[in-house]
């Protein structure tokens, strides 16, 4: 099967299984995204969304959070895993959010991946849940999946980026990322995995990549 062909038919597969899809991390404006996505590195989401609203209580805005200590922050986000370096982050681009953009979190990918801590990934992810604009933003689940699923070779992220942004048209991207997150989490893990079950893996991957699993 052409990568085109199984590209379409796993689109098929994850719009019956998920027909509408939220954004898994609360938030109510651009700024409050971008932290709990910079919070989300190797934390889970449900504990992302335990300790944002303690830590919007005490600073809602860039500005507000500006007036915090590092080390009170670090307080509030230390359930979240790396507080040190998270804290910072946080402290840094709120700065920059006040000083170089008024207050607003700007919506631009060179503009937010200029602010100090912010990575393409979650300058992705904002600029498609939060503004609403063309993006497809690739973790390393989704790379995963893409590659098991044989849509692409990448050897890193960037890469089955490109690959995905090839095979799908772009008002389709936002939606395809949250779909393939929510699909990984239920039907496809990393390990254990039963190939032979899952929706998609049971037709589109090849015998060389269930050989290279099993391996593992």
């Amino acid at each position: 099967m052409k990568r085109e062909e199984k590209a379409a038919r796993a689109q098929a597969i994850l719009d019956e299984l998920y027909p509408e899809v939220d954004a898994p991390l609360e938030h109510r404006d651009a700024y409050s995204l971008l932290v709990a996505v910079l919070l989300s590195a190797q934390c889970t989401d449900v504990r992302v969304n335990q300790v944002t609203p303690k830590l919007f209580a005490r600073a809602r805005t860039a500005a507000k959070m500006m007036e915090l200590d590092v080390d009170e922050i670090r307080g509030i986000i230390r359930p979240c895993g790396l507080s040190p370096q998270k804290s910072q982050a946080i402290a840094s681009l709120s700065r920059d959010i006040v000083q170089k953009h008024g207050g607003h979190v700007p919506d631009t990918f060179e503009e937010l991946e200029a602010l100090r801590g912010v990575g393409h990934k979650t300058a992705s992810v904002v600029m498609s849940q939060a503004f609403g604009r063309p993006a497809f933003p690739v973790d390393t689940h989704i790379h995963r999946l893409a590659r098991r699923w044989g849509l692409s070779r990448g050897k890193n992220v960037e890469q089955t980026e490109r690959d995905l942004k090839k095979l799908y048209p772009p008002e389709s991207w936002g939606r395809l990322h949250l779909q393939i997150i929510y699909f990984g989490r239920e039907h496809c893990r990393a390990r254990p995995h039963d190939f032979a079950v899952c929706p998609i893996c049971s037709w589109a991957a090849s015998k060389a990549q269930i050989a290279r699993e099993s391996r593992r």
